[in-house]
């Protein structure tokens, strides 16, 4: 899988939408040039301009792109090769929560460190690899659903940070 850059995703979505990139630009508030520079990665993308454009656009994809950005990969990828249809996502959703969900019973997890095998090791990691797997196709499904039915990527994501804080999981 190729890592998909933020100025493929940036230039893919201006397309997408009909967009120039003196549209795309008046709308993120950023010149034409940067965009331009952005999209042929002769330039990268800024937090401000990554910002802009995935509050402006309020897509999915801009904000994982922008993620993925920021931290270098250390994120959920948007996986630009997979079927993302909502019924596609729902069950591959509930395949990789059920692998996730068995792989965290066989981990050890009552056991200290230093009373750990190689084998107890090796299936507490078979736990991180099935939740990262379950991570991933929870979000695209979170994704696909947001843009079948019109519900705001931003606003649910708000939503769930305030029931954190309300609930006092979060300051």
């Amino acid at each position: 899988m190729r890592k998909l850059s933020i100025g493929d995703v940036l230039q893919d979505y201006r397309k997408q939408q009909g967009m120039t990139q003196e549209e795309f630009a008046e709308q993120v508030l950023v010149d034409r040039s940067s965009i331009a520079k952005v999209e042929t990665g002769k330039r990268p993308a800024t937090n401000h301009l990554m910002r802009q454009a995935a509050t402006a656009f309020d897509d999915p994809r801009l904000y994982i792109a922008a993620a993925e950005e920021v931290t270098g990969g250390v994120s959920v990828p948007y996986l630009d090769g997979a079927d993302l249809h909502k019924a596609a996502t729902h069950y591959k959703s509930l395949e990789e929560g059920e692998e996730a969900l068995a792989a965290m019973r066989l981990a050890p997890i009552m056991k200290r460190n230093d009373q750990m095998t190689e084998a107890d090791r090796e299936a507490v990691k078979a736990a991180i690899m099935e939740s990262i797997e379950a991570i991933t196709a929870f979000t695209h499904h979170i994704m696909a659903l947001c843009q079948e039915y019109g519900f705001s990527w931003r606003g649910v994501w708000k939503e769930h940070r305030a029931e954190l804080k309300a609930k006092q999981y979060m300051k």
